[in-house]
């Protein structure tokens, strides 16, 4: 377990609210891409990608710092591939990411991947999700998929997403997953 001394409390806080100040005051070049809308997609970040948007990591240790540089320490680490994660900021070559926690930090960015994956239902401990045929609530059941569970994203549409993982693929309602937005297109 981490400890965390009241002397690097403040330093951490001290180091965040500098590379804030001197960000917004333009001293080391463009300030922090934010997005300001809930619209998917209208503010674009300095790569000229949306955001927010989401993506996955690449690998099986990933590294979330509480700023955007090496020099920040390292808030926690994501040890499983795959993983869905929402950009919801750009600083040059790091990345701002929210996890299906809510916890928010920063990634390289040649740890992530543009490849969609969703987490089934993260929010329902326990609880088990219908996987269908076809993208209909009255679509014969072919599995049934424990919150929790990670998969690929193929195609969503029309509130229906197709997802495959380890031994099933199907059809699964949108808003049971963590790793795209309500209504998203995804081909």
């Amino acid at each position: 377990m981490l400890r965390w001394s009241p002397c690097r409390r403040y330093r951490i806080a001290w180091r965040a609210l500098l590379a804030v100040l001197v960000a917004g005051a333009g001293l080391i070049g463009p300030a922090v891409a934010v997005a300001q809308t809930d619209q998917i997609g209208v503010n674009a970040g300095k790569s000229g990608l949306p955001l927010p948007r989401f993506v996955s990591l690449k690998a099986d240790r990933v590294n979330v710092r509480v700023g955007p540089g090496e020099s920040y320490d390292i808030a926690w680490v994501f040890t499983r591939a795959g993983l869905p994660i929402e950009v919801i900021q750009e600083y040059d070559t790091w990345r701002r990411v929210r996890d299906s926690d809510g916890s928010v930090g920063w990634i390289f960015q040649s740890l992530l991947s543009g490849d969609r994956t969703a987490v089934v239902s993260p929010w329902a401990s326990g609880d088990i999700r219908a996987l269908r045929s076809e993208p209909s609530p009255e679509a014969r059941v072919t599995a049934y998929l424990q919150a929790g569970v990670l998969g690929a994203i193929d195609r969503c549409r029309d509130g229906w997403c197709w997802i495959a993982g380890d031994g099933f693929s199907g059809w699964i309602e949108q808003q049971q997953l963590w790793g795209v937005y309500p209504n998203e297109v995804v081909d």
